[in-house]
């Protein structure tokens, strides 16, 4: 979402760390262009113009043209303060000492609220808390059912109203079941609208009076730019918000809303969407916000993301594997499914520090040719798959067949394969060395 404030802040940066001596001018013309870079991406002009002024006067106060990375201070204090204005720090959820804990998730149509709660279920159930879906949208068609199918992916209990029923009472009832049978957590997917209107605010006022949910999360969709602030506004202003959720921030607006609502509001964003499939909500970190924003990735979210997909007794056997230079075609099979679940590659690039901010490298993946590597080891045997080199003439025209690829994609594969593993024999003998 961040890409064209990321590049332009990233030729801006150059630029100051290229030269060994900055001026006050120079740190004021550089800053000139960071909020022309900030409104540009969509900013709130207050924000921004609030930003720049608290970068100067933090640059003034330590003197940064005097020291010996005046460029480096810059960025650092740039920051800084894309951490603030993103919240400072991560808020967890909050839980009730006594369950269940209620969330009532509210927002207008198509922001991919019932989606989101569905994610939220995964999420939790995932860190071992027991949730319970509620589908009180009973006025938009089948939302009933879609917030059923979404259950169903993330292998969470839903309860439901039917049409003409009062969403209130049907929360009431889900609450005291979520009692009955156990479950410590509540997600209410609350009724929505296109626009602001006073009758769902007061359906939503009785909701959260009925059942005195811990949070109550408003759902902004991140592609809305400046209009996902005002939404936000007026929602705290009428009904009273804890927290955010941004979805689709893996889309390609410019992301200023994001930038501009926890200050805007003065309430957090908890969590984010970065894709469709039922495991695409993160955590939202302001400080590892702010080093993507500037190109610096995200290393703790990329362990965090390898933590949740492999087994630490299995992570334990492929480094032995790797240093005896024993690792295969299997475990190569084994290592792409792995990463194809921690999210979209594209996505995982971002994470890596310095990478965005290379010139040259396709940060664009073809995740369909992770499909066709896939295809082609498949159509390996067994035998194949281990002892690669044993792979002659007919072998590679039959697994070309089986996996609908062509020879030279099979030729191209192994080729790959085998000098990826003459690059860890050589590393395996530099480490015995030393």
């Amino acid at each position: 979402m961040f890409d064209t404030l990321q590049q332009r802040l990233g030729e801006i940066f150059k630029r100051l760390t290229g030269r060994g001596v900055l001026t006050a001018e120079d740190v004021d013309a550089a800053l000139r262009e960071v909020r022309l870079a900030l409104l540009e991406a969509d900013v709130n002009v207050r924000v921004a113009r609030e930003f720049i002024a608290r970068v100067r006067e933090a640059a003034i106060g330590q003197e940064i043209w005097k020291s010996l990375t005046p460029g480096q201070m810059v960025i650092k204090l740039v920051h800084q303060e894309l951490t603030r204005i993103l919240g400072g720090a991560h808020r967890e959820l909050r839980f009730r000492p006594t369950p269940p804990t209620v969330f009532l998730l509210v927002g207008l149509h198509g922001t991919g609220k019932t989606t989101t709660a569905g994610k939220l279920g995964f999420y939790l159930k995932r860190r071992g808390r027991f949730p319970l879906l509620v589908a009180a949208d009973l006025r938009r068609p089948a939302a009933v059912q879609q917030l059923q199918v979404v259950g169903r992916q993330a292998g969470v209990d839903v309860f439901g109203g039917t049409e003409g029923t009062d969403p209130v009472e049907v929360v009431r009832q889900a609450v005291r079941q979520a009692k009955q049978r156990g479950h410590d957590v509540v997600i209410v997917d609350s009724a929505g609208r296109h626009q602001l209107d006073e009758e769902l605010m007061e359906e939503l006022r009785r909701m959260r009076d009925e059942v005195q949910p811990q949070e109550v999360l408003l759902v902004v969709d991140a592609m809305t730019g400046q209009g996902a602030v005002s939404i936000a506004e007026e929602f705290h202003r009428r009904l009273g918000i804890d927290g955010l959720i941004l979805t689709k921030l893996d889309g390609d607006a410019r992301g200023g809303g994001a930038l501009s609502i926890v200050s805007v509001t003065n309430r957090p964003i908890l969590f984010v969407g970065v894709g469709e499939k039922v495991d695409a909500l993160e955590p939202f970190h302001p400080d590892r916000m702010a080093s993507r924003i500037l190109g610096m990735g995200d290393v703790l979210t990329l362990v965090e993301k390898a933590q949740e997909v492999m087994d630490a007794e299995a992570a334990r056997e492929m480094e032995r594997k790797l240093r005896r230079q024993e690792f295969t075609l299997e475990d190569f099979l084994v290592q792409l499914r792995q990463l194809q679940k921690m999210g979209p590659l594209e996505h995982l690039l971002q994470m890596i520090p310095g990478l965005p901010r290379i010139r040259g490298v396709p940060i664009a993946v073809d995740e369909k040719q992770l499909k066709r590597i896939e295809a082609i080891i498949n159509s390996m045997t067994p035998l194949e798959r281990r002892k690669p080199e044993i792979i002659d003439g007919s072998r590679r025209r039959r697994i070309a067949r089986g996996s609908g690829v062509t020879v030279q994609d099979v030729n191209r594969l192994l080729r790959q394969f085998e000098e990826a593993r003459q690059l860890l024999r050589r590393l395996g003998g530099i480490e015995r060395k030393g």
